[in-house]
């Protein structure tokens, strides 16, 4: 009786082993699917709906209140935040179904006849950890290669962006400039302002923080370059935080400073020089305005003076550019687009060395104009005749003392100091109140006035800029204006083309100039609060995509190996 059931408990077993061969691999199938299951339902979880919680853009100085590429860290955070999730869970499931099937096949008696198959059970669950890891380690080793590729091909398009932008600058000659005193600060790209929420972009430029565009932390995308409509956006001084005009950084800022003594009719010359640009400007198919309010109603107010026959004392403090914006038919450098700085400061800031230190705006430009009161020339005040002496005083002439040689000296002192050694490509030399010149004996032969310089003591300064081998343009200016002459040189020093069309060509009627807007303002488009850049759903959701498709090749390719393994040949 023994024998018999030592032999039945010898073909249990044995059966046993032989339905544990057959198990196993099925148990170890099971399992892999189970734990790469539980991965690819995390990761979609994760990455579709994107779950994973993206930090705000730190708001701190150093860095700019915009989402990083997704590729640039937050793919590292999402793939932390799967295995997080993942591998306690898996761990979990295997316990439970060892416990469990240590409990049915090995609970009680009956693991004298199960044995075998509870350990082909427990078997394949445990040696399911190799397939489940070496399908881990594939997806991984695919995910950080798409990751690489991803990050190679968007630094190149950081990289494209960066150079086109570059050359732009280089090829239209971008000058950015701050116009405010106190600062007039040189930079080559302003703080940017969010037209949604405000927050300033001091590095608005392809970077880790995107190619073409930056996501701010209200959602609004900006445009990283000039050619993607960067200019469209309100721009700020990075030095003094003031506003900067209209399109700068998408066309050359040209600072005309007028240089003179006091009460050398630099004002005078400035508002006649405006007016007759607009105009110009009006009968070559452009258009020009004011970029600032209160410079147009500075305006108004010095219209309402020049008509009047008097002019109110510029004051002493460091001055504001006027400035204006101007743009002119026809293509690429053609167009003669211009955002003009026009520098007027008081006389009296030519008068000693260390007050045209302030200006520095007088480093950045390269042209200036320089206004000379005939009238201050020593040798023409002690040429005058009495009656003439009383002319000028009923017309409110001042006769200073300022010798315009010493105004042009200290700022050829001032000058010399900048990298290029001060030598300004354009300089327009004007001879103001030359209408009340030509009535004294000294007038004659001011219509030359490059040779009237010369013989009114004035020669060293002549030979000075002939040395300097500038371009260089004399005018005589008075009342009545000549308004096509004025135009004339003050658009060839502030680099505009008039295309051959003056002021006096046009029969249409001149629009009054005034402040505009000089380009279409960048229109934010907000996403919903909370909600990631677009740019993050379309690299999870391609993860996830790839993830899914690597492991279903995967698994197949495990089933293959099974059945090339357990099941017999042929």
């Amino acid at each position: 009786m023994g024998f018999l059931l030592l032999i039945a408990w010898l073909a249990a077993v044995l059966a046993g082993v032989f339905a544990g061969i057959m198990i196993y691999p099925l148990v170890l199938l099971a399992s892999t699917l189970v734990a790469v299951g539980h991965y690819l339902v995390q990761a979609w979880t994760v990455l579709v709906p994107g779950s994973s919680p993206v930090a705000p853009p730190r708001d701190d100085e150093e860095r700019d209140p915009a989402h990083p590429h997704y590729l640039s860290g937050q793919v590292w955070k999402d793939w932390t935040t799967i295995l997080r999730a993942v591998v306690p869970r898996v761990k979990a499931q295997a316990d439970r179904a060892l416990r469990g099937a240590t409990g049915t096949l090995a609970g009680g008696d009956q693991r004298w006849f199960l044995f075998p198959i509870w350990l082909a059970v427990c078997g394949g669950i445990v040696s399911a950890v190799v397939p489940a890891g070496v399908i881990a380690a594939l997806i991984m080793a695919v995910y950080a290669v798409t990751t690489a590729l991803g990050l190679l091909v968007w630094l190149l398009c950081v990289g494209v962006l960066r150079v086109l932008d570059h050359v732009f600058v280089l090829a239209y000659r971008i000058l950015q400039t701050c116009p405010y005193p106190r600062c007039y600060a040189r930079f080559t790209l302003p703080v940017y302002a969010c037209p949604e929420c405000g927050a300033a972009h001091a590095n608005l430029r392809p970077d880790l923080n995107g190619a073409a565009r930056h996501v701010c932390r209200c959602g609004v995308r900006l445009p990283t370059t000039v050619l993607l409509g960067r200019y469209r956006l309100q721009a700020h001084c990075p030095a003094c935080d003031r506003l900067l005009p209209d399109r700068v950084g998408r066309v050359r800022i040209e600072p005309l400073p007028f240089v003179g003594g006091p009460d050398a009719g630099k004002t005078t010359f400035m508002a006649l020089g405006v007016e007759a640009v607009h105009e110009a400007v009006h009968a070559a198919g452009g258009r020009a305005f004011f970029a600032d309010r209160s410079d147009d109603q500075a305006f108004r107010q010095l219209r309402r003076e020049l008509a009047a026959g008097r002019i109110s004392k510029t004051l002493p403090d460091l001055p504001k550019a006027v400035i204006l914006d101007v743009a002119l038919p026809g293509k690429g450098k053609s167009g003669g687009n211009r955002i003009l700085y026009l520098f007027d400061p008081s006389g009296e800031h030519y008068t000693g060395a260390s007050k045209v230190e302030e200006m520095r705006y007088l480093a950045h430009g390269e042209a200036l104009i320089l206004v000379i009161d005939p009238f201050a020339i020593p040798e023409v005040q002690d040429h005058l005749l009495e009656s003439e002496r009383r002319t000028l005083l009923e017309e409110g002439v001042v006769l200073s003392r300022e010798d315009p040689a010493d105004t042009f000296a200290r700022l050829r002192n001032e000058l010399v100091s900048r990298a290029d050694g001060g030598r300004q490509r354009r300089v327009a030399v004007v001879l103001s109140k030359a209408d009340l010149l030509r009535q004294t004996t000294s007038g004659r032969g001011a219509d030359d006035l490059p040779s009237w310089l010369r013989t009114m003591g004035l020669g060293n300064l002549v030979r000075e800029l002939d040395h300097q081998k500038a371009d260089v343009r004399y005018l005589t200016s008075g009342i009545p204006p000549e308004g096509t002459r004025i135009a004339e040189l003050l658009a060839w020093a502030g680099g505009l083309r008039l295309n051959g069309r003056l002021a006096g060509e046009t029969a249409t009627a001149v629009s009054e100039l005034t402040t505009g807007e000089a380009r279409r303002p960048w229109e934010p488009r907000p996403r919903a609060a909370g909600r990631p850049p677009t740019s993050y759903l379309i690299f999870r959701r391609a993860l996830a995509a790839a993830m899914t498709v690597i492991s279903a090749v995967m698994l197949v390719l495990l089933v293959l190996v099974l059945l090339k393994v357990w099941l017999p040949e042929g």
